[in-house]
């Protein structure tokens, strides 16, 4: 069994796919997402939806990013949370563009999924896993 630790996908579903071929990751594996799903790329909606179909699998653990709580916060219409003009110059556009498209229902399982996120994880090895500078 292997540990893999991923960061930073930011809506980047071609590359993250890529990665996990290449690892030739099997479902014995342990995969721990450090967070950063969305903004950047133009794949947020479907950088959540494999990670919540590869987490029905196998055992990942997904960790709260800093974008992963503006798309949260925006979402559940905390505007006193979000600078969005500093969002949206760093990828929050994009995304909030192509959750438009989805249906109502898929965007609460998004909900749903980014509520989950875990804060930090500890392995049974006492290493810490967090996204940086975001505790």
């Amino acid at each position: 069994m292997r540990t893999f630790v991923i960061g930073d996908i930011h809506g980047g579903l071609l590359a993250l796919e890529q990665v996990m071929k290449k690892a030739q990751v099997t479902t014995q594996d342990t995969l721990i997402f450090l967070g950063d799903y969305v903004d950047g790329w133009s794949q947020s909606p479907q950088v959540i939806d494999y990670l919540m179909d590869l987490k029905s699998k196998q055992n990942c653990i997904c960790i709260r990013g800093n974008h992963d709580e503006l798309l949260l916060s925006w979402f559940q219409g905390k505007k006193e949370e979000v600078d969005e003009t500093l969002w949206f110059k760093h990828g929050g556009e994009a995304t909030v563009m192509a959750y438009k498209k989805l249906t109502e229902e898929r965007k609460q399982i998004h909900i749903a999924f980014l509520e989950s996120l875990e804060d930090y994880y500890l392995d049974d090895k006492n290493r810490l896993f967090v996204h940086a500078g975001f505790t």
